[in-house]
């Protein structure tokens, strides 16, 4: 019953996260944000699933890894738009 609440909670967790990451679309860093807050909370689901069947925790280290590999390239874009459009509003970028 406990492990059922705990997935609830990180349920709620990720869709809440999702929520923010569509209602905030305008701003990069609030995009990256919300997404680092539903890779947290992916990962936690992940590492109570692999506890509690008494699986090895090496999948969650890989998955560690590819998501600080995520984060430094949306912070590297991030940083780039900064620096040439001054801000981080999807609107300022001219794509034509």
């Amino acid at each position: 019953m406990l492990f059922m609440l705990n997935n609830l909670i990180f349920v709620f967790m990720f869709f809440s996260g999702l929520l923010v990451f569509s209602s905030k679309r305008k701003h990069l860093l609030l995009m990256l944000m919300s997404m680092e807050f539903i890779i947290l909370s992916l990962y936690i689901l992940l590492f109570l699933f692999l506890s509690y069947f008494d699986y090895e925790y090496y999948f969650s280290m890989m998955f560690l890894v590819f998501c600080v590999c995520e984060s430094v390239l949306g912070l590297s874009i991030l940083v780039s738009l900064i620096r040439t459009h001054g801000n981080d509003y999807f609107f300022s970028m001219n794509l034509c």
